[in-house]
């Protein structure tokens, strides 16, 4: 099975199958689930989340898709405009990638609040706040 990527700046109602619709402005990419169970699989892409990368081959994504929240609960990869199905995961493993994945969104945040740029627009904002009260 394969897939391609369409660019949009607004992900359509209505998608269809075998096409990853990617929103740069909005840094998300969204398709139906490659088991043809009609789920919209949502991965925001950034830093912390899924990295995107188009080949001559078609789009990757990086890490795995694992649809927990779903009935069929598909695993796979998109690698090169390819589904690539990996295993199903144990409710163990899902747990352990789930607190790993908040675990490292804590930490990169909890660094973020210390960039001194960041630090200098959030005390602006505060006085910005202060004066239209």
């Amino acid at each position: 099975m394969t897939i391609k990527t369409e660019y949009v700046k607004f992900i359509p109602k209505t998608l269809y199958p075998n096409i990853l619709y990617v929103s740069k402005e909005f840094e998300i990419a969204i398709h139906l689930c490659p088991c043809r169970c009609g789920s919209k699989i949502r991965t925001p892409l950034g830093p912390l989340d899924w990295k995107l990368s188009d080949t001559k081959y078609g789009p990757s994504l990086y890490p795995s898709i694992g649809s927990w929240q779903i009935p069929c609960q598909s695993h796979y990869w998109i690698k090169n405009g390819s589904i690539i199905w990996s295993d199903r995961w144990s409710k163990n493993q899902i747990t352990e990638s789930w607190n790993a994945d908040q675990a490292r969104k804590i930490a990169y945040y909890s660094q973020v609040k210390h960039i001194p740029a960041l630090n200098l627009w959030q005390k602006i904002w505060k006085v910005f706040q202060s004066k239209n009260k």
